[in-house]
């Protein structure tokens, strides 16, 4: 599945919505992350500096005075539950409209499935079709739950967050600006390496439903034969290579969690070093 396909923006008139008002939710969350940080720099100046003495360079260029601890304290908390809210927004927008969508395009499918002839000629098997509508639409629930919301943040907490580094500080800007593309060069490698594994889950898991629907399908007379001992067998033996996948599926993407916060560990530490190297020179 694409990032972000049209055709579920298509068959599903819910998930619009859901990217409409995440959107919303996404900016404010990052405007409300935007005061919340800005405000908690200036309480910390505030209230260390009067301690330090002369010379504290350029960082006192522009604070607040020790008076103002108040309305600052109130503009942190206030930012601080605005982004809890709006995070929260975000969740219980993504989690109500995946089960909406998940009912339309059910809804929808099964209504293409009754409008068929019965002599359909797609090759698709009752038990992919069932697959599909089964556990293939619950996959949603992790898409909007987890993925969307990601999505919609990254769309838009990305440019503002730059830009207002190229405000407060275009060095550590340019820095961003320079390293950030390495992460999405990451990602697509990752995922690439994640698809793989997960397409041959998805046929193992469809084979394994097929042999089901069989037996099940010929119980009577595998028991007549006495040949059920041996399907069972191989149902044991297509059960153990689908955990051995699944187990697969689970080592990618936990590698795949590691890699990327590697690389957003250094990405965040070349910005860091910098401003420290900066702050102790006293030109920052």
């Amino acid at each position: 599945m694409k990032p972000l396909d049209p055709r579920l923006l298509r068959y599903a008139r819910a998930a619009r919505g859901v990217f409409a008002v995440g959107g919303g939710l996404g900016s404010l969350r990052t405007i409300a992350t935007i005061c919340w940080s800005w405000a908690l720099a200036q309480l910390i100046a505030a209230a260390v500096l009067p301690l330090i003495g002369d010379p504290t360079g350029r960082v006192s260029e522009g604070a607040f005075a020790p008076a103002d601890l108040g309305w600052l304290t109130l503009v942190a908390v206030a930012a601080l539950v605005l982004r809890s809210i709006s995070a929260w927004g975000m969740d219980a927008v993504a989690a109500r409209g995946a089960i909406r969508v998940k009912a339309q395009l059910r809804s929808a499918a099964l209504d293409a499935l009754d409008a068929r002839s019965p002599e359909r000629g797609d090759g698709a098997s009752d038990t992919e079709l069932a697959t599909t509508l089964g556990r293939g639409l619950d996959a949603l629930d992790g898409y909007f739950s987890g993925y969307v919301p990601q999505l919609i943040l990254t769309a838009i907490a990305t440019p503002l967050l730059i830009l207002v580094l190229l405000i407060a500080d275009p060095f550590s800007a340019i820095t961003v600006i320079i390293v950030f593309p390495i992460i999405p060069v990451f990602m697509i490698l990752i995922g690439l390496a994640t698809q793989a594994v997960q397409d041959r889950q998805w046929a193992q898991l469809q084979r394994l439903s097929a042999s089901f629907l069989d037996v099940v399908s010929g119980l009577a007379t595998l028991k007549i034969f006495r040949r059920e001992d041996r399907q069972v067998a191989r149902i044991a033996r297509e059960t153990e290579e689908y955990r051995s996948r699944t187990m697969t599926v689970l080592r990618v993407t936990f590698l795949s969690g590691f890699v990327l916060d590697l690389a957003g560990t250094f990405s965040i530490a070349l910005v860091a070093v910098t401003v420290g190297t900066r702050l102790v020179n006293g030109e920052f």
